[in-house]
């Protein structure tokens, strides 16, 4: 079991993992996957923004628990949490939006799809 702790994070703590990657990193990457699809951009942009957003909650464990800036394998991990969030975010905000703007067109197909209503 700590072998599979410490895949995940150097801390001594799991609180401290949930906390900045989890909660802080997952939650801006929640939001940022929002805003791109509330505007239409494409989902191509997500990846671009969640890597800078991986390189920031690496920043806050160096700055703010001792953390190891530059390790490729930490940064990876925190770089995938954000990546997944922002793309559920961005799924949940585009069937949402598919729905209400295209009523007519669309209709929800499970948790995160919509389908064309049948002719």
């Amino acid at each position: 079991m700590e072998q599979i702790a410490a895949f995940f994070y150097e801390e001594d703590s799991l609180g401290v993992f949930v906390l900045v990657t989890i909660a802080l990193g997952g939650g801006g990457a929640w939001l940022t996957g929002r805003a791109i699809a509330g505007t239409w951009r494409p989902t191509w942009q997500i990846i671009f923004y969640t890597l800078i957003l991986g390189g920031a909650v690496r920043f806050f464990h160096f700055a703010l628990f001792g953390g190891t800036l530059l390790s490729v394998h930490y940064y990876a991990v925190d770089a995938a949490f954000c990546l997944g969030l922002g793309l559920l975010g961005f799924r949940m905000t585009r069937v949402r939006q598919m729905i209400e703007q295209y009523h007519w067109l669309n209709m929800r197909s499970g948790f995160l799809g919509w389908r064309h209503h049948a002719p």
